[in-house]
């Protein structure tokens, strides 16, 4: 069903179990004109649209091939002009390190009316794995951090987080592992549980728990490679 104005939804998709959907989600999906889905986002999603409804596909691989963010961007602009809805379909949650709030910003500047839907984040789907994010008397606290800063380096809040017992998720972490490890080391911090998890919510997930002195040998003996989480902290040990 289309609509007069030209729209942006920018729509969590969750973890990757279609079933890990809001309501809300699975409700506006079914009246979109244009969806632009992410790489994250589980195709089986798409089915929930309208047969009319132009798909396109704007996924970013890790350090592989991906989509301008300029041309998404564009495609904004372009498709809610011209059919009016648009949903932006996004892994996870689009508003940690899903960059949609620079697109919900950019719509507005041109008009566009916009709407957020929020998705179950990736680091909530670690409980799939018995890793609570926080657990009474072990870890009172959440840091969330990239692993990987627009110039490539390492993010300096990870020296600001080890410095206590908080949880440490870290997103894009897979291509800084031993830089992570290292830091952990330099601090005395070598044993401190950790864990990696890929694909959580889904059949094909994988997961290894370790110390994060080991966190390169760990991530390379299991295989794992991005999209992953990196998880450091007491509460990955609670059921070792």
């Amino acid at each position: 069903m289309s609509v007069l104005l030209p729209q942006l939804y920018v729509v969590g998709a969750g973890p990757g179990d279609p079933e890990l959907l809001t309501m809300k989600a699975y409700k506006i999906l079914q009246t979109a004109d244009v969806i632009l889905y992410d790489n994250l986002a589980n195709k089986a999603l798409l089915e929930l649209a309208p047969r009319d409804c132009e798909c396109i596909y704007v996924g970013k691989q890790p350090y592989g091939e991906y989509t301008p963010q300029e041309r998404i961007l564009e495609l904004i602009k372009e498709k809610a002009l011209e059919k009016g809805r648009v949903i932006r379909l996004k892994g996870g949650d689009p508003y940690i390190f899903g960059r949609g709030f620079e697109e919900i910003l950019f719509a507005r500047t041109h008009g566009i009316e916009t709407f957020y839907i929020p998705g179950i984040s990736s680091m909530q789907a670690l409980g799939f794995e018995d890793i609570p994010l926080t657990h009474r008397s072990v870890s009172e606290s959440i840091w969330v951090v990239t692993g990987t800063k627009k110039d490539g380096s390492l993010s300096a809040d990870l020296k600001l987080a080890m410095q206590s017992n908080a949880t440490v998720v870290i997103y894009m972490g897979m291509k800084k592992t031993a830089d992570i490890a290292l830091a952990y080391v330099e601090a005395h911090r070598g044993e401190t549980p950790a864990a990696i998890v890929q694909h959580a919510s889904l059949p094909h997930k994988k997961t290894v728990k370790g110390k994060v002195k080991d966190l390169q040998l760990m991530a390379e003996d299991s295989k794992i490679t991005h999209p992953a989480l990196i998880i450091i902290g007491p509460v990955v040990a609670l059921t070792i």
